[in-house]
Order: C-alpha cells, then structure tokens, then sequence
C-alpha cells in the first residue's frame, strides 16, 4: 500500500466514524458492494477509481480531493475540525442528540455543515 492509499483509508474510516455511518449503510446508499468497500478500507486498501470515489465522496458529502488528500480545502475546515473534535469528545447519548438535531435541521431546509 503507498502513501495515497493510506491516507483515502484514514481520511474514508475517518469520515465514515465521525458521520456514524457503517460499511453496510454505505454500500447501500452508493451502490457499491459491501466487499469493494471492506477492499478499500483493509489492509491492503487502495485509492478506487474515480467514477467510485464520486460516489463515495457524495454520499458522505465530501469532496474526493478530500478523500484521497486527507486536505479539506474548505476555508472553514480549522472551524469544522473543531466542531468535529468537540463531537467526537462528547458522550455517546449526545451525539444521538447532536445527530438528531442535524436531521431537524435538514427536515427544514437549514443548511448544515
């Protein structure tokens, strides 16, 4: 595994824990076989060919550049890492309560972050 490879493993794990969303629930909401995501996020992980990073990428509603770099080119990415880090601290009743919120929030058209 290269360097690039690593870093979509990391950067996908990452995302995928911090939105609470299990390979099983990704592999339905992209199309993408449960299996070819395991591929992606073992051992011998590989960075996917770009038609299947698109989807990966939108449905965690990231960019790929994301994905693949590990670098959010955001210009509130310092403020949306906090935000993730302070949810990641909280305990796990929480952020059931932070999540729940968020879906109010998009019930109502708010944009969310």
């Amino acid at each position: 595994m290269n360097y690039m490879d690593s870093i979509f493993k990391q950067t996908l794990r990452a995302e995928m824990d911090f939105q609470d969303i299990k390979v099983k629930e990704l592999s339905l909401r992209t199309g993408i076989s449960q299996r070819t995501l395991e591929g992606y996020l073992g051992s011998r992980a590989s960075i996917p060919p770009a038609d299947v990073a698109v989807k990966i990428a939108d449905v965690l509603d990231v960019s790929v550049e994301y994905l693949v770099t590990g670098k959010n080119d955001n210009k509130n990415h310092h403020q949306n890492e906090n935000l993730k880090n302070s949810i990641r601290n909280l305990s796990d009743d929480k952020k059931i309560m932070v999540k729940d919120f968020i879906e109010v929030l998009k019930k109502y058209d708010v944009n969310v972050v």
